[in-house]
């Protein structure tokens, strides 16, 4: 088993009183700015292990009664078809499925907020297709010399122009495909609004990362560094929140940034500020929920150099540039570690090198256990890797074949003769097929098939690139998997 570091149920608990609580505090009407991932957040669950990655549905179902949803996507982003990396899908689509998934749970949704809006025919083509489904859809426009124009923005030519979402519930969450989609310039707009028509309503900003009030350099907020090193996001220490409280708070450079013109903007609409520093915007209990800090700290120095060895094998690809690879490299210096403190990285490469060279792999068991593999003519190195950490798992002979080879050559043959492949060599797919095949007359590949749930959460690193349906397969098993930037 994983060694866990956070108490889930604790966190579900005090998370969503803390939000009730902030509800009471603006007269019970609240928009929450709800960033990064609202289920499936894998990255929180690796770096916090004990995190369940639909964690922050499960806190906001405690609140589902008292809550409502609003969905916001960016013009622009629709226009250029842009894609959400994780799912392989285009943020207008994400948008359909996150609203399917909120109703499945019992959510209410109220409504598509369409951002940065001014004239696209794409954006009005996708209105169209909203509205046809019965999904009402709202305009907001793009201002002029937003955020910085303040006295333009909080006005009937500004947030006072765009289309106003009718709410209900005393809580509103504000959710997104991604970000730069303009949650928080939706929420600061139905405060305008609101406050236009005579009622108050008060923000607050939902963020899991950076952990406020945990140390600048603690691997779960360096962490979070890593994996937003794309966008260049950087820790800091919160001025404004030491300067008011004389307490040290962790935030991140662009709320630290916006924080002035936001101190503006809630002063024009409301006379005045209730935040003094843009931690105090924040809700965020995750910091009070860690039970066992070493393990986190471990877990997030994995995923700093899973996201090193990421952005490497993009950069070999010419999908990143070599900033973000030398911004994760200083990362690792940072919290003192480099590629050599994951194991499973040196015992692949030292395979690699006993072989003379041919591709290898490594996997490393929750107990501690590393089982290694190397490419053969029959089977890839993750193939075979495979194979051995399961016939490892269910206590059967290293010596035993699982896979005859009169059965891997004619898989061999169609690949090759009618699937026009270059590559005769099986993949992990085409082997957990063969083996389920098998396991109907054969204990041996029944008692292997079993032992693969109990890969999840393992460690694993291969001397070469894997191809996608490798990767796709062990992400699929949950095992967190690293590659040399390599083709062979």
């Amino acid at each position: 088993m994983t060694a866990i570091g956070f108490d889930n149920d604790q966190y579900i608990r005090i998370q969503s009183e803390h939000i009730r609580e902030r509800i009471a505090t603006f007269g019970n009407k609240l928009y929450l700015e709800f960033g990064g991932k609202l289920f499936d957040d894998m990255h929180a669950s690796r770096v916090l292990p004990g995190f369940q990655p639909d964690s922050k549905f499960a806190m906001l179902t405690q609140l589902r009664d008292r809550l409502e949803i609003i969905i916001v996507i960016s013009a622009l982003d629709i226009e250029k078809n842009k894609v959400r990396q994780d799912l392989g899908i285009t943020y207008d689509e994400d948008v359909l499925r996150l609203r399917e998934e909120f109703v499945a749970r019992g959510f209410m949704v109220s409504a598509v907020v369409i951002t940065h809006y001014s004239g696209q025919r794409s954006a009005d083509a996708y209105r169209m297709r909203l509205e046809r489904q019965g999904i009402k859809v709202y305009y907001h426009y793009t201002i002029e010399g937003y955020p910085h124009n303040v006295e333009l923005i909080a006005s009937d030519e500004g947030f006072g122009k765009n289309d106003f979402v009718p709410t209900e519930r005393e809580l509103v969450v504000v959710t997104a495909p991604g970000p730069g989609s303009g949650k928080m310039a939706v929420c600061l707009s139905q405060l305008y609004n609101e406050h236009a028509r005579g009622r108050e309503a008060g923000y607050a900003k939902f963020e899991t990362f950076p952990v406020w009030n945990l140390p600048l350099r603690h691997p779960v907020n360096v962490a979070y560094e890593a994996a937003t090193a794309d966008l260049n996001d950087i820790n800091m220490i919160d001025p404004f929140h030491l300067e008011a409280y004389q307490k040290t708070a962790v935030n991140y450079n662009r709320d630290i940034e916006i924080f002035p013109v936001l101190d503006a903007l809630f002063s024009s609409i409301y006379g005045t500020n209730p935040y003094k520093s843009p931690t105090d915007m924040g809700v965020n209990m995750v910091g009070f929920c860690i039970s066992d800090d070493a393990v986190c700290q471990e877990a997030s120095k994995q995923e700093i150099i899973r996201r090193y060895f990421a952005a490497l094998n993009r950069l070999a690809k010419g999908d990143c540039n070599d900033q973000e690879v030398q911004k994760l490299a200083l990362l690792q210096k940072q919290v003192g570690i480099n590629t050599a403190y994951r194991r499973t990285t040196v015992a692949a490469r030292e395979r690699k090198e006993q072989s003379l060279g041919n591709a290898s792999a490594a996997i490393e068991l929750h107990d501690g256990t590393i089982i290694t593999a190397e490419a053969s003519p029959l089977l890839g190195s993750s193939a075979a890797l495979l194979l051995n950490v399961i016939k490892h798992i269910a206590g059967i002979d290293h010596a035993a074949r699982l896979l005859p080879e009169a059965m891997i050559e004619p898989i061999q043959h169609t690949k090759i003769s009618f699937l026009h492949g270059k590559n005769p060599r099986l993949h992990t797919d085409e082997v957990l097929v063969a083996l389920s095949v098998l396991s109907q007359h054969d204990d041996n590949c029944r008692r292997a098939l079993e032992a693969l749930s109990q890969l999840n959460g393992c460690q694993m690193h291969s001397t070469v690139m894997l191809g996608e349906v490798d990767a796709k397969t062990f992400k699929k098993l949950g095992v967190d998997l690293t590659c040399d930037p390599s083709k062979s």
